[in-house]
């Protein structure tokens, strides 16, 4: 087998307005560098989860929703900080300041399902996270998506035509639901050739060490 061909798939369970989703992609990228180092290759899949599954299509006002969620803004401004300074330890510069709603994400799930088919999957995954994290975008918004598309490495136009259509509706909603069928209850999770290890952003460390652990094991019971 070539060194650079993947040993198996790790797949990703996340939402795009998921704080330590983005965390744990930069946790993940410093994973793979690990395992790499030791010849151990692995590709990636995102999958949709819906933190929000019963959020109007138009959104809502973050700063009102947030606050009603975690009992006062006091308490939701705190959590944004420590999610905030957590970020930087990765590299990442969060600006949640900037964002004035909390969108419905099933069109963003619809442009990642797009994505995948183009091959440019983790492009668009980094592309949203950053607009929506560092930037301050409205996901919900069908326009903003083509254009985050296209930084990503799409053709806006035909992103735009994907979403005014119902493209990948179906298919999004199933996999939303398949996940929370296997038990998953909150994101980022990740899983191995189909079996679920676990859930958060881990260190890079020990993401790297359960990979590796997981993927030995998997092939003892294939041997």
């Amino acid at each position: 087998m070539d060194a650079a061909a993947p040993s198996a798939r790790i797949d990703v369970i996340s939402d795009a307005i998921c704080p330590w989703c983005y965390i744990g992609k930069r946790q993940l990228e410093r994973a793979l560098g690990l395992l790499a180092q030791e010849q151990l290759h692995f590709s990636v899949m995102w999958h949709p989860y819906q933190l929000n599954p019963d959020m109007p299509a138009e959104g809502v006002d973050r700063a009102t929703y947030r606050a009603a969620k975690f009992g006062g803004a006091e308490r939701a401004q705190a959590i944004d900080r420590r999610i905030t300074e957590t970020a930087a330890t990765v590299g990442l510069e969060f600006h949640l300041e900037k964002l004035t709603r909390t969108p419905n994400t099933l069109n963003a799930h619809r442009l990642i399902r797009f994505a995948a088919q183009q091959g440019a999957q983790d492009s668009v995954v980094e592309a949203l996270f950053k607009a929506y994290f560092c930037d301050g975008a409205d996901l919900g918004d069908p326009e903003l998506l083509a254009a985050i598309g296209g930084t990503g490495g799409l053709d806006p136009d035909e992103v735009w035509k994907m979403l005014a259509s119902d493209e990948g509706k179906r298919e999004v909603l199933a996999n939303d639901q398949m996940a929370r069928n296997a038990g998953i209850q909150g994101v980022p999770s990740f899983a191995l050739q189909g079996h679920v290890l676990f859930s958060g952003a881990l260190a890079a460390e020990e993401m790297a060490n359960a990979f590796r652990q997981a993927w030995g094991i998997l092939k003892t019971r294939a041997a």
